[in-house]
């Protein structure tokens, strides 16, 4: 699939696929190239962004840093007290606010609060919401402001 061509669909399951990965990787401590490599050996990637599932899953790992620096300011506790799923799905997020500044943020905050729903639990999605609507007025500001 063309990168232009992308489906919302299609980044969907990339999002949903990276975010499986970053949970096994904070389980397991996998590098990521294996998991990547397990991911699409071991599933049907013919409507996902594959391109994207790499860059998102790549991108996290190596900005995991910078992401979880920025994060844990809009947190109201410790990053280690969050789930392994509200770390993962506040990572992808944290990534495309940071560095897909071409995904409106809306959209960002949004396909993070549609995977807690899915993954996390009862009411992770809430807590997700408002993380990340508080470091989307940070990251962000210029685009809010244009609205």
């Amino acid at each position: 699939m063309d990168q232009r061509d992308f489906k919302p669909s299609a980044r969907r399951k990339a999002r949903r696929f990276v975010l499986q990965g970053l949970y096994e990787r904070q389980l397991s401590g996998n590098p990521v190239h294996e998991i990547e490599a397990r991911c699409r050996a071991d599933n049907d990637l013919r409507k996902t962004d594959v391109l994207y599932l790499s860059e998102l899953l790549q991108g996290v790992v190596r900005e995991q840093e910078t992401i979880e620096a920025q994060m844990q300011e809009h947190l109201d506790r410790k990053l280690s007290e969050l789930t392994p799923i509200e770390r993962a799905i506040l990572s992808v997020a944290g990534y495309e606010l940071l560095y897909r500044l071409d995904i409106p943020y809306q959209v960002v905050i949004n396909e993070a609060v549609e995977l807690a729903k899915d993954f996390g639990a009862s009411e992770a999605h809430r807590y997700i919401n408002g993380v990340l609507d508080a470091w989307a007025r940070q990251a962000r500001a210029h685009e809010q402001s244009a609205r």
